[in-house]
């Protein structure tokens, strides 16, 4: 227990216990009230979002559990890392799953199909779902194999949410990914062979490349820092415009133009799509460091990739006006996306406020995907009320 209460005082920053009982005036001895009414005033701090704020609550509480039967105590060199033991394995569980992160097979699906509603005024919800189930098997796939192959190269060796340490069989989730793999990839060429849409099949084809050539082995660019680009292109104008042809196969055209709003649009969801994968390296920089991974922190280090983050979130709005003004985009998706700023400006605070604790910037890439996901969201309503709103809106085709 003395143990135990060391590392999470490590984890707070001090190197002994009677600095964390100076440094916090609401653990003197005192009655059991006054203690009590120390602890209520106590002051969190900047705390941007509310599961947050009851993660630092049960770590807290945990200190004041542990206080008793640690004085004396010496702290242990590897105090620190020890203190990742104390998550619970449902914690870690979830973790492994990652289903936020599943954003980003619904995003591009979304915008996609409104982008065709938007052109036709028609929606098949039967292929939404099946493209949908596909997309999520294809998502899977890559989790799965990325924690295989970081298994690998050494880069997830203290991971402990890694799908592979937590199963123990490196075999198993290696040919659990790809099955994943081609029963997603049945279920999209299924739809596209039934839209007869032969370019469909092309673009779902280069997204699942970038894909594989992004970190499957011998190529694992990801390692020289070229994950972002990959991902933007895999979920920006592949997949969306993949899923607008599809969804457009519906319609009576007999040949569906891609269109200025659909490549805006792809661009748009490519770009949020990107800076998850971006801020998903912050806490893991040693990590990379150590295993030869060059992930863009790792060359520009953390302070000068928040700044990254703070010129590719005012880049993004920049984007969505330019494109409002060259009415790529209706003017519904400029106003409605306008509502998410404050969600941006939120992960670009926490960023900038966080960058340098890797216990709390940990939590940065999932701001990413809540703003992904309210981005997309906002975007793909923009794209319906347009058409709700002049039925006979049409965008100009660039590619017929």
């Amino acid at each position: 227990m003395a143990v135990r209460y060391c590392n999470l005082t490590q984890a707070f920053g001090f190197n002994k216990p009677n600095e964390y009982l100076q440094k916090h005036s609401y653990f003197k001895r005192q009655g059991s009230s006054s203690m009590q009414s120390k602890i209520s005033t106590y002051n969190d701090g900047t705390v941007f979002h509310w599961r947050y704020r009851r993660v630092l609550q049960l770590e807290r509480r945990n200190s004041y559990q542990h206080v008793p039967c640690a004085r004396g105590a010496e702290l242990s060199p590897t105090s620190f890392e020890n203190v990742g033991e104390d998550i619970s394995k449902g914690t870690l569980i979830w973790r492994a799953i990652k289903l936020p992160i599943y954003s980003v097979a619904l995003v591009p699906l979304t915008v996609g199909s409104a982008a065709a509603y938007l052109q036709t005024g028609i929606f098949s919800a039967r292929c939404y779902f099946v493209l949908l189930a596909s997309s999520v098997l294809v998502i899977t796939w890559l989790n799965l194999s990325n924690d295989v192959y970081d298994f690998d190269t050494g880069a997830d060796k203290n991971k402990k949410e890694s799908v592979v340490n937590l199963v123990g069989s490196r075999t198993g989730t290696f040919i659990a990914s790809y099955l994943c793999l081609a029963f997603g990839f049945i279920g999209l060429t299924w739809i596209a062979v039934e839209a007869g849409n032969i370019r469909s099949i092309l673009f779902l084809a280069s997204a699942i490349i970038c894909g594989y050539i992004y970190q499957c082995p011998p190529f694992r660019l990801s390692y020289q820092g070229l994950g972002e680009p990959l991902c933007f292109a895999a979920f920006g104008p592949f997949a969306t415009c993949a899923f607008y042809l599809l969804q457009g196969g519906a319609s009576v055209m007999n040949h569906f133009p891609l269109t200025g709003t659909v490549l805006s649009s792809s661009i748009l969801v490519g770009f949020t799509t990107s800076l998850i994968l971006f801020c998903s390296h912050f806490h893991q920089v040693e990590e990379d460091k150590e295993v030869g991974k060059l992930s863009p922190l790792v060359r520009l280090g953390t302070k000068r990739g928040a700044e990254v983050v703070k010129v590719a979130v005012m880049l993004l709005y920049a984007l969505l006006i330019a494109f409002g003004l060259s009415k790529a985009l209706p003017l519904t998706c400029i106003f409605l996306c306008a509502l998410t700023v404050p969600m941006g400006n939120l992960v670009v605070r926490f960023v900038q406020d966080n960058h340098t604790d890797k216990n709390k910037i940990f939590m940065a890439k999932y701001f990413c995907v809540r703003l992904h996901a309210l981005f997309g969201a906002a975007l793909a309503f923009g794209l319906v009320a347009a058409r709700m709103v002049n039925t006979t809106f049409t965008s100009r085709p660039v590619f017929s």
